[in-house]
């Protein structure tokens, strides 16, 4: 049996926690029913791409199940992908037409069907004594770099895109699910980074800075799915998206400029009225077409008058309000033995992350800096 080095062992750790956290996954009741069977399989394949580090320990000689567990690699990136469009859009669906994600995946396949999988075990491990410089390796290093750095691109693009969206027509702090989607997103870019420096030195560089490579690759990998776990554990039910038909402010500008009615200063002051008297913010789970339904006014308008008119994303506009109202509280001695948790909750905030970001970009202090500067001043 093969001695378990670093990277063996990191293997057979990342392997288990992985598998471990896609069964808890998929036992965990959600609205996001899609969302958490993509993640969990993005787990798994994971899961099967480091299992390749420990192999040895399971095969004595190559086979089918090898080639075809190696094959398995063309289907992280294009699940992740799927993914993070589950994630971002409360609406989003599976479709025939997400199938073309796949066609990489058949065509390596097709690619190692001559010479892998038709094979006898003795011609593949003559295969494997040469195994880095076969045109199926060099295809399958260059097309698995290439797919992974247009997928992590093309994520960045759609979590550009709704966090757009929602800050311009969601007031909830959603945007903290969106902020480690976001880091989710740039550690997988991380881990991909890592792996094509590795693959340079295998064939490029020396052995020894090979073996470098490969241990802080495990290392980082490891990292990254422990902090899978603590993200998961924090957020069971992962993420509420966003609608994806919904239009950004600089689309409905330009529906305005054909012939729409222009924002009047009336419709801006009574606006202002209705937020502070009768205080929709309040509401932690306030919309836009909430607010634009109470007011009774176009949500298209009001998306226009608070972007273009106020200068503000709906998302600042109201936490502004609720800035203020918990300022209010804090300043006020006969609830001076209010915590600030219960102030955010009261003030229509359901995140103390969120609402300590809000209260220090208005005010610029913490809420318990600003609250003790309230007191000092006020003895």
């Amino acid at each position: 049996m093969r001695d378990i080095d670093l990277t063996t062992l990191i293997g057979l750790i990342s392997t288990f926690i992985s598998l471990l956290l896609a069964f808890f996954i998929f036992s965990v009741e959600s609205k996001n029913k899609i969302s958490n069977k993509l993640f969990a399989t993005f787990l798994i394949l994971n899961a099967i791409e480091f299992s390749g580090w420990f192999s040895s320990l399971l095969f004595d000689e190559p086979n089918n199940i090898l080639v075809a567990k190696s094959q398995l690699s063309y289907l992280t990136m294009p699940v992740f992908y799927l993914y993070i469009l589950s994630v971002c859009y409360s609406d989003f669906k599976l479709k025939w037409q997400h199938l073309w994600h796949f066609l990489p995946y058949v065509i390596a396949n097709l690619i190692m069907i001559p010479r892998f999988y038709l094979g006898s075990t003795a011609e593949k491990i003559k295969l494997y004594d040469n195994f880095n410089e076969l045109y199926e390796t060099v295809f399958a290093h260059i097309s698995l770099h290439l797919q992974s750095t247009l997928y992590i691109i093309a994520g960045f693009i759609v979590l550009k895109r709704a966090r757009k969206i929602f800050v311009e027509n969601y007031s909830s702090n959603t945007i903290e699910t969106y902020k480690w989607l976001f880091q989710l997103l740039l550690f997988t870019a991380t881990l991909y980074f890592v792996a094509i420096i590795k693959n340079i030195f295998k064939y490029f560089g020396e052995r020894n800075s090979f073996d470098t490579a490969q241990n802080i690759l495990g290392i980082v990998v490891l990292w990254v799915v422990c902090w899978y776990v603590l993200k998961a554990l924090r957020y069971p039910n992962l993420f509420s998206g966003v609608d994806s038909k919904t239009k950004l402010i600089n689309d409905l500008i330009e529906e305005s400029k054909e012939g729409k009615s222009l924002i009047s200063n009336k419709e801006v002051e009574n606006l202002i009225s209705f937020m502070e008297a009768e205080k929709p913010y309040l509401n932690p789970s306030l919309t836009i077409r909430n607010l634009s339904e109470e007011i009774k006014m176009n949500s298209r308008d009001l998306s226009i008058l608070i972007n273009q008119n106020l200068n503000q994303h709906f998302f600042d506009f109201v936490n502004e309000y609720r800035i203020k109202e918990a300022m209010k509280i804090l300043k006020n001695p006969a609830k001076k033995e209010f915590t600030v948790l219960e102030i955010l909750y009261e003030v229509g905030f359901n995140s103390k992350s969120s609402f300590n970001t809000a209260f220090k970009k208005y005010t610029g202090f913490t809420p318990t800096q600003f609250k003790k500067k309230e007191l000092h001043l006020s003895s």
